[in-house]
């Protein structure tokens, strides 16, 4: 057995205080300076700049508590995320006020990803292959839910967050609460269990999965495969407000709608009832406006029409006058009509006289001109000039003295009459020969 200090054997009774600072004395001078190596779990940095997280075994089950001040995470080449397995440097201390032991890291390094992360990106490969992330299978929050599923546990603070934000924001929504683990190696089942629960009761428009934050293994039952699949089996569109902004499981890549946390969770599942009804005021104002406007007009034009009937004589006075003014000028247009009608039968008139005169002198030239031409080519008018002509006994003209013979009888016509011959001599026109 090591030997203690004698400041640890020289005294029977410690008081508290003096014990841990003893304790601190001793931790501090003994590991000054060492390396530890582990898997990051629940890493947070502060608004102050110093980060807080632990350090587990996974083979051994243990953790230890760690703090890196903001100048080492200034100087720190990376901040390690939850499942990371890293190398730290630095010295063990005793957080006094609460007796714990813990690590004061001054650098770190990656030494690869740890066993947990590797398993949640092995799995997530698997399910994304499947298609059970894919956007398309998303299904679209219903617009004004009225009863919205809560599966979370009863005593997490999860379900207070949900709860005081739909109450703040539509508080006519009613919450129906399916609870469940949320965490250990139970919660998978007790999952599932709640979410087909609430396809038995069918008394839900929407469901919220929801928890708290937490380390990568505090989270781990929203990684399991069989958490996924009852999500994507859900006939409720499922909204996921696992964690904090920055946690992220499978069961947030599965879900329709993913929230940074429970309570916007909560604001993404329901509306908030004062814009609603904000909306709806508005919408009722604009109604009544227009509704006012339509009547206003509608009582102005029966007020011109009670005026008019107030008033039937003079009504039918003005009839009256249209109806004498109208008659007026279908008589005038008659007479007018009437005077241009004569006017122009009188001018056709004229034209037909001349046309007619033009044309009687017309013929009367074309019969003079043929008469002429008629007279020039009657045969008794050569027969005047002492021509005759001969015809043998069948009556047929006689042109040549080849026609004629010695004795035979021929019939002359002369201007005044006819008269019958016998050739006696015949002789031929020598020129003609």
């Amino acid at each position: 057995m090591t030997d203690l200090p004698a400041a640890f054997t020289g005294r029977t009774a410690w008081s508290v205080g003096a014990l841990i600072a003893a304790v601190a004395e001793v931790v501090q001078a003994g590991f000054a300076a060492c390396s530890v190596r582990g898997e990051i779990s629940g890493f947070t940095r502060a608004g102050s700049g110093h980060c807080y997280f632990s350090i587990k075994d996974p083979d051994a089950g243990v953790t230890l508590r760690c703090a890196m001040f903001r100048r080492a995470a200034q100087l720190a080449a990376f901040l390690p995320v939850e499942g990371d397995a890293v190398e730290l440097r630095g010295r063990l201390a005793i957080y006094e006020p609460r007796g714990e032991l813990q690590f004061i890291v001054e650098s770190l390094h990656k030494s690869g990803a740890g066993a947990l992360y590797e398993r949640f990106l092995e799995r997530k490969a698997k399910l994304e292959a499947e298609g059970l992330f894919a956007a398309e299978s998303k299904r679209a929050l219903p617009r004004y839910p009225a009863v919205i599923g809560v599966v979370t546990s009863i005593a997490g603070a999860a379900l207070h967050d949900v709860a005081t934000a739909l109450a703040r924001r539509s508080p006519h929504v009613r919450v129906v609460l399916y609870p469940s683990l949320v965490q250990g190696d139970a919660a998978p089942a007790a999952l599932c269990r709640a979410l087909a629960l609430a396809q038995t009761r069918d008394e839900v428009d929407v469901l919220i999965l929801c928890r708290g934050g937490g380390s990568l293994e505090d989270l781990w039952a929203f990684n399991d495969e069989s958490v996924v699949r009852a999500i994507r089996g859900s006939r409720v569109p499922v909204v996921s407000g696992v964690g904090h902004e920055t946690d992220v499981t499978l069961a947030d890549l599965a879900a329709d709608l993913r929230a940074a946390t429970p309570t916007a969770a909560a604001e993404l599942a329901a509306r908030a009832t004062r814009a609603e009804l904000e909306m709806l005021e508005g919408h009722e104002f604009a109604i009544t406006r227009r509704l006012e406007a339509f009547l206003e007009r509608e009582m102005q034009r029966l007020d011109r029409l009670s005026m008019r009937l107030a008033r039937p004589v003079e009504a039918v006075r003005r009839r009256a006058s249209g109806i004498d003014l109208l008659a007026h000028r279908l008589a005038g247009v008659a007479q007018q009509g009437l005077a241009a009608g004569r006017l122009r039968g009188e001018a056709l008139a004229r034209r037909l006289r001349l046309v007619q005169s033009l044309a009687r002198a017309s013929l009367a030239a074309r019969v003079d001109r043929a008469a002429i031409r008629l007279r020039g080519v009657d045969p008794r008018q050569v027969l005047l000039r002492g021509y005759v002509l001969l015809a043998d006994e069948r009556g047929r003209p006689l042109s040549q003295v080849g026609q004629l013979q010695v004795g035979a009888s021929v019939t002359a016509t002369l201007s005044d009459g006819r008269a019958d011959l016998v050739v006696r001599t015949v002789a031929a026109d020598r020129a003609q020969c």
